[in-house]
């Protein structure tokens, strides 16, 4: 049994203040949460929250990463196009997909997760749909726009909407089950290009427009189904009794989640996003590990494919490596919220992608490289759910933390329509180009998460050694700064600045 206060956990000293510990800040204190059971709770939330939104993810990343099945059997050649032109259809995805992220973060907030994330499913599942019945270069390119266009607000939409149920040491391990649907879709993807390729002439139609055409009708019913699924937040979830989600909220609270009870939208809290360095860090964090997964989704087929396997032995032998970095990631995410250093995690996973392409770049021997990339599946995947938990965290105050996350995503996904063009059928079948680029972009990653460790730790002894301190009326604190802020009471400081407050600590 468990309940919660709404108090700070702080002493004193670490809140700058010589005063008791705020307790004015309670969520709802007329509720009694005496009786909920935390461990029953939390795993019906799980239940109701976690898988759904696997499988969305799921169908997301299937849809999204098609096309490079599809083209191991004869798109180019069916529809005319060269594989410059393929290239560049994959590049303009990305265009969409990444500035209007932000955007899309803040109208899921306003119209609901139930509302928007479903919307967003259904327009791609009717874009993807219409994959199949296209004929030249200019339908190829017009639905690759809009597909960027709808399923740009599905990840950081579900990071974000995700980061509204758990506490910071309870995300990392959701946010890897969520996402290790990416790597079964990777694997699963391999498998049913392979079994629809068998209905080639069916209506007419070739094998690789069938593909497009069966998984976008599914992912249209999928959304339909989702508008009664996906749940709101916890606030407003139908699934919680009212004390369930005072409880909740007050859990969230106590995390220094302090707009876990609602926050009224404001235009400050996009600015401070924006002045944020945190978020600029983040944005060059996550270029490192998404360049790389998008040329990894892409391209592992036809990797293997010319390492001297045919189209149907190279999708099958992409499933294992998925099924690999799948088991990798699950454990990454629970393994990150029990020992808490997510940064020394990233290194560690940066440095692993590091090793990876150096030896694909050295490489000249199939088996090895095949090896290889194992490797770079174990780094890639697992470092993108230890690096959202660790900075999502990091950032308080729900409409800074869903524009946060949107611009470091879309800066990251932006990234991909660089690497969507650096394996060239000219470089063929070493691709030692693309693999130099992937390795420059890994090493980004790990330069940025060295110095997004440095700079929390930094903050933190800031905060410490009261040179954060603002100053609350009322309250005797010598270190107390008026270029810190005023504010009428702590809890105004702690609504107001967000993580930026003095008695909030980073999670290193």
């Amino acid at each position: 049994m468990s309940s919660f206060s709404g108090k700070s956990e702080k002493g004193d000293h670490e809140l700058g203040i010589h005063s008791e510990p705020v307790a004015d800040g309670v969520y709802r204190p007329e509720v009694d949460t005496s009786g909920v059971n935390e461990k029953k709770l939390m795993r019906r939330i799980d239940l109701h929250v976690v898988p759904w939104l696997g499988v969305l993810y799921l169908l997301n990343f299937l849809d999204r990463g098609s096309i490079g099945n599809a083209k191991l059997y004869n798109l180019e050649r069916d529809i005319g196009i060269t594989d410059t032109q393929y290239l560049l259809a994959l590049t303009v995805f990305f265009f969409p997909y990444s500035l209007v992220e932000p955007a899309s973060n803040i109208l899921l907030k306003k119209f609901r997760p139930s509302i928007w994330l479903s919307f967003l499913m259904l327009g791609w599942g009717i874009i993807m749909t219409l994959h199949g019945v296209m004929h030249d270069y200019g339908g190829l390119v017009t639905l690759r726009v809009l597909l960027g266009l709808f399923e740009a607000g599905l990840y950081p939409g579900i990071v974000f909407y995700i980061s509204c149920w758990y506490r910071r040491s309870e995300l990392g391990s959701r946010v890897a089950l969520f996402f290790s649907s990416a790597t079964v879709a990777g694997a699963f993807s391999g498998l049913l290009a392979a079994a629809i390729e068998n209905m080639h002439g069916v209506g007419g139609k070739p094998g690789w427009a069938w593909i497009f055409i069966l998984e976008g009708l599914f992912t249209v019913l999928c959304a339909v189904a989702s508008f009664w699924i996906i749940q709101d937040f916890p606030d407003s979830a139908k699934f919680l009794s009212d004390t369930e989600r005072v409880f909740i909220v007050r859990k969230l609270q106590e995390d220094q989640q302090f707009s876990a009870g609602g926050e009224k939208f404001k235009l400050k809290y996009v600015w401070d996003s924006l002045k944020d360095v945190k978020t600029w860090i983040a944005m060059g964090m996550y270029a490192g590990f998404d360049g790389p997964l998008f040329a990894f989704s892409l391209f592992t087929p036809t990797i293997i494919n010319q390492l001297g396997f045919t189209a149907t032995a190279a999708n099958l032998l992409s499933v294992p490596v998925y099924a690999w970095a799948c088991i990798v990631t699950v454990v990454i995410g629970f393994w990150g919220d029990r020992i808490g250093h997510r940064g020394m995690l990233n290194l560690f996973l940066f440095g692993t992608g590091l090793v990876s392409y150096i030896i694909l770049i050295a490489s000249r021997n199939p088996s090895l490289s095949y090896f290889a990339v194992y490797l770079g599946a174990s780094a890639i995947y697992p470092t993108i759910p230890n690096s959202v938990a660790w900075v999502s965290s990091n950032t308080e105050g729900s409409y800074k933390r869903s524009v946060t996350l949107a611009m470091a995503i879309g800066f990251g996904n932006l990234n991909g329509a660089v690497s969507s063009n650096v394996y060239r059928a000219v470089d063929k079948p070493w691709y030692r180009l693309g693999h130099g680029i992937i390795l420059a972009y890994l090493a980004i990653g790990w330069i940025c998460s060295l110095i997004f460790f440095f700079y929390l730790r930094y903050e933190n002894a800031k905060k410490a050694a009261g040179a954060r301190d603002e100053v609350v009326e009322g309250v005797d604190n010598k270190n107390a700064d008026p270029r810190n802020g005023t504010f009428a009471s702590v809890e105004d400081a702690r609504r107001e600045k967000g993580d930026r407050w003095s008695g909030f600590k980073y999670t290193l």
